[in-house]
């Protein structure tokens, strides 16, 4: 897949664009990047997505700006996942921010990017004060040589999928619904970096994932899958939070003990699929207490597995 951050004055070969943050990269934004896909197929031309970071949100808000689901390197293994070949990360400014929504139409979607065919959602908004939509859109359609459609909300039992939909079910500590909106376990991907050892102090080691997430969108104790340690997902308990009874700073830290596995994992990129919550964390008088509740969440996490894998056993049976 092909990433720009650089906008070039004339595109060189024409696209077929759909535009959005796609963050979580949901079921919903799955439906369009599917279509997209197959409309650059039918032309001939590449499928190409345009994104914005930071968030535009998180650009005049930050305080406000609701928490990502993904990474920027998260969302791009995403798209690639979904057959884009094509990626334009616009640096999202001031600058940027006072383009007029007929400036955005020619000089980006038209000459910059040579959009044949552009896809959007049934609610987007673009330019400054957010003062373009699918009309005027529609409307340069013949001067600007592309076709433009709007793709309808994806909806399960009624409801609208939609990252906020996300971010709400694993805030409550529904991984079953989230999962059910993202199409598959929800995940966080970072390098394995050395810790203060506190995990094998404790009796539990753990490998301390470096994440881009200043503010994840879940915290708590849960049974996880690991990825990237070989060919199959390895099982494990994960930490998620601020570690309330042994440190004093509150940055979100991620920390995973696998099951029966004793290799020095530092560096190795991992990526942590969660699939079921056990409960809050939770500050404790001691560590002693600490190390006991830690116990108790191992064999909690061995019992989910197992059942997990009966589960399959009958289902397959």
């Amino acid at each position: 897949m092909r990433i720009s951050r650089t906008l070039p004055p004339v595109a060189h070969a024409p696209v077929a664009l759909t535009i959005g943050n796609f963050d979580g990269a949901h079921l919903g934004h799955q439906a369009m990047l599917a279509r997209l896909v197959e409309a650059a197929q039918g032309l001939g031309v590449p499928s190409c997505v345009m994104t914005f970071e930071p968030h535009p949100r998180e650009f005049f808000a930050p305080d406000q700006a609701p928490t990502r689901l993904t990474s920027l390197r998260e969302k791009l293994e995403l798209l690639e996942r979904a057959g884009v070949e094509r990626v334009q990360i616009c640096r999202f400014n001031f600058d940027f921010a006072k383009t007029a929504p007929e400036d955005f139409i020619e000089r980006i979607l038209h000459q910059g990017l040579a959009a044949r065919w552009i896809l959007v959602g049934d609610d987007f908004r673009y330019g400054a004060r957010r003062g373009g939509d699918f009309v005027m859109l529609k409307q340069a359609e013949s001067r600007c040589g592309f076709e433009v459609h709007a793709m309808p909300s994806v909806t399960i039992d009624g409801a609208r999928v939609s990252s906020t939909a996300v971010r709400e079910a694993l805030a409550a500590g529904d991984m079953a619904h989230a999962q059910r909106l993202l199409g598959r376990p929800y995940s966080i991907s970072g390098r394995v970096v050395r810790g203060d050892n506190i995990g094998h102090k404790l009796g539990c080691p753990t490998a301390n994932i470096l994440m881009k997430h200043n503010r994840p969108p879940l915290s708590g104790i849960f049974a996880v899958e690991v990825h990237g340690l070989g060919e199959r997902a390895l099982p494990a308990v994960a930490s998620l939070g601020v570690r309330p009874t042994i440190a004093r700073d509150a940055r979100p830290c991620l920390e995973a003990h696998l099951l029966d596995f004793e290799r020095d994992i530092y560096g190795a990129h991992l990526r942590i699929e969660f699939l079921h919550k056990f409960r809050d964390e939770e500050k404790y008088a001691d560590v002693e207490t600490l190390k006991r509740q830690i116990a108790i969440d191992v064999n909690n996490t061995r019992d989910y597995f197992s059942g997990r894998a009966r589960n399959s056993l009958a289902q397959n049976g």
